[in-house]
């Protein structure tokens, strides 16, 4: 089984969508698909209502996940982490301790947008409309990421 995690900083916003919308794109007997966040604010805490209400309007239901923090064992676990800006994937390479567990950490939009570097931003402090575009955004990554781990 492929085991793949999302990380943001709260893990109440993006990695909740990102993990959601890879499930509903991967059968769940071949892969494991989860989130958390380099931060300990919400943890514990269901995602945002805003990325709950998106993720239902297209379908997707991640009401039942609880936020939780990056740890060390995350590199043990998980065969990918990608992060969803520059600045929690700076965070999660300092907790690594080798080669190998770097290697195991992406940014998620360069699967979108390869080698360019780009962050999803932060939707916390949006509107609705800053919601549905990070959605839109990492419906295409994930898209690209379920079929190019469906075709390998």
């Amino acid at each position: 089984m492929s085991k793949i995690l999302m990380v943001c900083l709260g893990n109440i916003c993006r990695s909740p969508l990102a993990e959601g919308i890879l499930q509903s794109k991967l059968p769940s007997q071949d892969f494991f698909v989860d989130s958390a966040g380099t931060s300990n604010y919400h943890i514990g805490n269901p995602p945002d209502n805003r990325s709950v209400n998106i993720a239902r309007h297209n379908d997707i239901d991640i009401c039942l996940q609880k936020a939780r923090q990056f740890t060390r064992q995350d590199f043990i676990d998980f065969d990918v982490i990608y992060a969803m800006d520059n600045s929690n994937l700076e965070n999660i390479l300092k907790l690594a301790h080798t080669k190998e567990e770097r290697n195991k950490v992406k940014l998620i939009l360069n699967e979108s947008f390869p080698n360019a570097n780009k962050d999803v931003p932060d939707p916390y402090y949006d509107s609705n409309k800053g919601f549905e575009i990070v959605f839109n955004m990492l419906d295409n990554a994930c898209t690209i990421i379920a079929n190019r781990l469906q075709n390998k």
